[in-house]
């Protein structure tokens, strides 16, 4: 317990912490709160019972017109203006129009929003394949296509869409992945954002993530990776012509706490797909009162190679799904019916321990 002398250093710390309450609720009502301000926190050390914050400190605006009405004309020029080390909330606000570039944002530049005009209206793309060659003379492979590449913790994007351009490959076709976005950072968030490709679209490769209300399109696998991520309230549009795929999970062992936990979204477009493979030997992939046309292929899921018994090791859920798709949904026995004990961890954000990142406006 904290001693009686220190009782005004909490009075005082609770005054701060409500009026950073009060400010950050105003900051996600005009929309110029970044990634950093919604999901910074703290920690609190025993020594000496002092909190030691370590969150980002002050906000920073930068602007991005393709039109030139802006202090840059790319986005990556505005992300390269930010510091290394970066300690900052920033915003870069990126007005309306394409942004044909490809975007890196390095691990050293934490608590970067982008922020765009709106999903339809705000798009940075680029068009690079697996089998394209990079500035050394390889071959880029299927990570390095992303049209943007996240690599720092603490990044968001909002209302804006991200594509690659490349065009869509049959089944079986090699080195025609082209991702659209690569999220390789931890406690990222997206809301409102749109994700467009074909095969391999969206990687969702690494860290804690959550999709509120986004876009996401493509034909094979066009959410694979081995991140830690829920998407509530998303439509998953499939564009396959012959056959296609939703998710591919990476999981290598029981011991990850990844997966790819699906709530309250909507599984339309053309077929047949698959809603998950089992990319990784313990896949793991859940959908929760989620929404499924008739496109789902019978059988539903698939265990990627057919050689490795994943269907043995994979853990692949429904919970309360519906729509003419859902009985194939539930068509393997290695597809688990889920009862709400659990499906429960599944439902909420702490799945991604989103208490302590993500705003409750947020979620």
């Amino acid at each position: 317990m904290a001693s009686l002398h220190s009782n005004s250093f909490f009075f005082f710390y609770y005054l701060f912490y409500i009026s950073s309450s009060l400010l950050l609720s105003l900051s996600l009502l005009t929309s110029s709160v970044s990634a950093g301000s919604s999901s910074a926190n703290y920690s609190t050390t025993n020594h000496h019972h002092h909190h030691k914050w370590v969150g980002p400190v002050g906000h920073r605006v930068i602007t991005v017109d393709v039109s030139g009405l802006g202090e840059f004309l790319s986005v990556q020029a505005a992300v390269d203006s930010v510091p290394e080390n970066n300690r900052m909330n920033v915003l870069i606000q990126i007005g309306a129009g394409f942004y044909i570039e490809k975007v890196v944002v390095p691990a050293t530049k934490p608590y970067i929003t982008f922020q765009g005009a709106g999903r339809e209206l705000t798009v940075i793309e680029w068009h690079d394949r697996a089998c394209d060659r990079g500035s050394n003379g390889q071959q880029l492979r299927t990570y390095q296509t992303a049209s943007v590449t996240v690599y720092a913790n603490y990044f968001s994007a909002r209302n804006i869409s991200f594509t690659n351009t490349a065009p869509a490959p049959l089944p079986g076709m090699q080195g025609m992945q082209a991702a659209a976005f690569r999220i390789s950072g931890d406690k990222a968030y997206f809301s409102g954002c749109g994700f467009y490709g074909a095969q391999d679209t969206l990687c969702d490769d690494a860290g804690r993530h959550y999709f509120k209300e986004c876009y996401i399109e493509g034909s094979i696998d066009f959410i694979f990776g081995n991140g830690r991520s829920m998407y509530k309230d998303c439509e998953l549009h499939s564009i396959a012509t012959r056959f296609g795929s939703i998710a591919a999970h990476d999981r290598k062992s029981p011991d990850e706490k990844t997966g790819f936990a699906f709530v309250r979204c909507r599984v339309t477009g053309s077929g047949p797909i698959y809603v998950g493979r089992a990319m990784g030997q313990y896949s793991r992939i859940v959908y929760s009162y989620t929404y499924f046309d008739d496109l789902v292929a019978h059988g539903g899921w698939d265990d990627w190679d057919h050689v490795s018994n994943k269907n043995k090791t994979a853990y692949f859920g429904v919970y309360k799904c519906w729509g003419p798709g859902s009985k194939n949904v539930r068509g393997v026995s290695w597809a688990r019916e889920l009862d709400y004990e659990s499906a429960h961890r599944f439902l909420v954000k702490s799945f991604v321990n989103g208490r302590h990142w993500i705003a409750p406006a947020d979620a």
